[in-house]
C-alpha cells in the first residue's frame, strides 16, 4: 500500500474561520500472506490565518487535501521523508521484532 496523509481535526478562529491548527496522521500498511503490518505517525502544524490574503479558503470551502497541502508544506521536504521512513520501519520492525514480550511457560 502507498502512505495516506489524513486530517484527523483542525482548530480555527471563531471571528473568521480561518485554520490555526491541523492534527494529521500519515500510515500505510503490508500485507504478508494472511498478516497485515501497520505503521503510523501523527502530528500538527500551526498557522497564522489572514483571512484578508486573496488566497484565504473559507472553513466551508476547505478540503482534506487543501489542509493536507498546508501540512505537507509546513513540513517540508526533509520532514515528509522523515515521516515516510519512520512508517516503513514501523511497518519492518513489525514484520521482524526486535524484542518481544511473554513468559516462557
Amino acid at each position: 500500500m502507498a502512505l495516506v496523509w489524513s486530517i484527523i481535526s483542525t482548530d480555527r478562529e471563531t471571528t473568521n474561520n480561518g485554520i490555526m491548527m491541523a492534527h494529521w496522521s500519515a500510515s500505510d500498511s503490508e500485507d504478508v500472506g494472511d498478516e497485515t503490518y501497520y505503521g503510523n505517525s501523527f502530528g500538527t502544524c500551526s498557522f497564522v490565518p489572514d483571512h484578508t490574503a486573496g488566497s484565504f479558503v473559507t472553513y466551508a470551502s476547505l478540503t482534506e487535501a487543501d489542509v493536507i497541502a498546508w501540512v505537507k508544506t509546513a513540513l517540508g521536504a526533509d520532514n515528509i521523508a522523515n515521516t515516510e521512513a519512520a512508517v516503513a520501519a514501523q511497518i519492518a520492525e513489525s514484520k521482524t521484532p526486535s524484542s518481544v514480550s511473554g513468559v516462557p511457560w
